[in-house]
């Protein structure tokens, strides 16, 4: 989970993400830890079952070749027991041999095999019968224990190495399953927080009409004038309708259809919206625009949100005006909203249009420099879904500039 999407979740969403991560991760480490002591388990039991059914084939070939047991294979000892007595391999060791097995099979005549420990060491014994001889074979089963110690050592190295790498690939595995769902809460706080800033400005704008109309009735004004407040209530209504269908047309950004717009034409729209809220704050407001269309393509409803909350935020901050220049320049269309309050913080600057950077923050009380908030950083994200970008910059004659660059739209 990246940092960018951790600033958008509250701090109860993180927990819960960083908690199924973990249990995740954990389950992950956990079946890989079972599936590295069942393999070595079964490792193991291979090459036991291997030294038994080898050390049985060496006994069966020792016992086959018993006719002097001086000279046995390394690791054997042999002792030949009949009626002219019992012979046995030279250096026999002590406590050798199994003279239970001997006299079961002397009797018997029956086969037995099985371990022996004789002073301390434990042997693999064989006694058969031979002719009229009774012959018990044994061999030293140390090599094969150390062999094991071995083995048991390597699997412990490996299996812990192992499950520290499956621990890791776990917690890796656990984030990359997480994340689509970080993604998704994400997503969704942030669509709440788009909708609930940009809805603002055009509820704002309706108040300020449903006002106007108020004094115009109770000033007794014309019916023309009151229809005409009415109109620009219908217009604004349709722009408030228009932004929700961009909103969730915003939360599927397949699904935003993209067609040429006139720039100019927009802007002068939204200009000529706002000059009730204008007048209302004192301050004046201006539009300048050539005479031919400037032709943009995009979605033409996301870009009025921009241009609104462009405007919204000149106006809060202007002194006494605002000036709206839609030009094109080269294979670029220029849309500048200037105002003439305070200028920019040098400490806000750099990040005034990163989401959520600066909402919290007042004005400076020493300077009285503006602080932005949510507005710019959705200005940001549309101009980018329209391959263009937006700036900040000291107006010509003081107070701010900022700036909207798109790419001309070529027709063919």
């Amino acid at each position: 989970m990246s940092r960018a999407v951790r600033s958008r979740l509250t701090g109860h969403e993180a927990r819960q993400l960083r908690r199924a991560t973990r249990h995740l991760g954990l389950w992950i480490g956990l079946c890989a830890a079972v599936i590295v002591v069942v393999l070595s388990a079964l490792a193991v039991l291979v090459v036991v079952q291997g030294q038994h059914r080898e050390a049985t084939a060496l006994l069966d070939q020792a016992i086959a070749r018993a006719d002097d047991v001086g000279d046995p294979p390394a690791g054997i000892w042999l002792v030949a027991q009949g009626k002219e007595g019992r012979a046995a391999t030279p250096g026999l060791p002590a406590g050798l041999p199994d003279e239970a097995a001997l006299r079961a099979t002397a009797t018997t005549g029956a086969s037995t095999s099985g371990d022996y420990v004789a002073a301390g060491v434990e042997y693999r014994i064989q006694t058969s019968r031979r002719g009229e001889n009774t012959v018990q074979a044994a061999l030293d089963l140390s090599a094969n224990h150390t062999e094991r110690a071995r083995l048991a050592l390597a699997l412990l190295l490996c299996g812990g190495f192992g499950l520290v790498l499956a621990a890791g690939a776990g917690i890796w595995l656990a984030r990359r399953a997480v994340r689509p769902m970080a993604n998704a809460l994400a997503s969704q706080r942030q669509f709440v927080a788009d909708a609930s800033h940009e809805l603002r400005t055009p509820l704002t704008l309706l108040s300020t009409r449903v006002q106007l109309m108020r004094r115009h009735l109770s000033n007794a004004d014309t019916r023309a004038d009151l229809l005409a407040e009415a109109d620009k209530v219908v217009t604004d209504t349709q722009h408030l309708t228009a932004i929700l269908d961009d909103l969730l047309l915003a939360a599927d950004q397949t699904a935003e259809p993209l067609e040429p717009f006139d720039l100019a034409e927009l802007a002068t729209q939204v200009t000529d919206a706002y000059r009730g809220s204008a007048d209302a704050a004192g301050v004046s407001l201006t539009a300048h625009r050539p005479d031919t269309p400037i032709h943009v393509r995009g979605a033409s409803t996301a870009m009025r949100r921009a241009v609104t909350a462009l405007l919204d935020n000149a106006i809060r901050h202007a002194a006494t005006s605002v000036v709206v220049t839609v030009t094109a320049v080269h294979h670029q269309a220029l849309l500048d909203v200037d105002d003439d309050g305070p200028g920019i913080d040098p400490e806000v600057l750099p990040r005034m249009f990163d989401r959520f950077a600066t909402a919290r923050t007042p004005p400076s009380p020493t300077t009285g420099r503006r602080r932005y908030g949510l507005g710019l950083a959705l200005v940001s994200d549309i101009a980018a879904r329209h391959g263009g970008d937006v700036t900040a910059d000291a107006a010509p004659d003081g107070g701010t500039r900022l700036r909207i660059s798109l790419p001309l739209d070529r027709p063919g």
